[in-house]
């Protein structure tokens, strides 16, 4: 059995951009931007982050131009996919992206408009999909600004 599955929580670092191919169908990219923080074995608080480009694909695309914008966090569910290129140079180079199946919209970045949103709205994974709106039951919410620096072992729940 094969898996290729990537599931990335982030903050954007631009607006999408949406285009429409030449047979009609709707794509947006998006790029975000993932923090992993540690101490190193001085004590000293260490942070890495790592940048991630994201292809929307139809309807998902057109929700992602619609509601996402720069600095916001966002939840993405998909596969990994790699594509070769000759650069400039000549030399055959790689670039790999995730193709998004699934998407949570996040909270807003402070200051900007939209009332406050605490955590993310319902998943959007289907074309058929016509709302971003919170649903009525209460959802888990990933805060990236409220992240503690050690998981306590009595918060592990199992």
């Amino acid at each position: 059995m094969n898996i290729n599955k990537a599931i990335l929580v982030g903050r954007l670092t631009r607006d999408p951009e949406v285009r429409t191919t030449a047979t009609g169908q709707t794509v947006a990219s998006v790029s975000i931007a993932t923090n992993r923080f540690w101490k190193d074995k001085n004590g000293q608080k260490q942070e890495q982050t790592e940048f991630h480009n994201i292809v929307l694909w139809g309807r998902l695309g057109e929700i992602a131009g619609q509601y996402l914008s720069k600095g916001q966090e966002a939840y993405f569910e998909g596969r990994l996919e790699t594509d070769k290129y000759t650069g400039k140079d000549g030399v055959e180079k790689r670039s790999t992206k995730i193709v998004a199946e699934n998407m949570q919209l996040g909270s807003r970045a402070q200051g900007q408009g939209g009332g406050s949103n605490s955590g993310f709205s319902k998943p959007v994974a289907t074309p058929q999909a016509q709302s971003v709106s919170a649903p009525a039951e209460e959802i888990p919410t990933i805060n990236l600004d409220e992240e503690e620096d050690e998981v306590k072992i009595e918060d592990v729940p199992f």
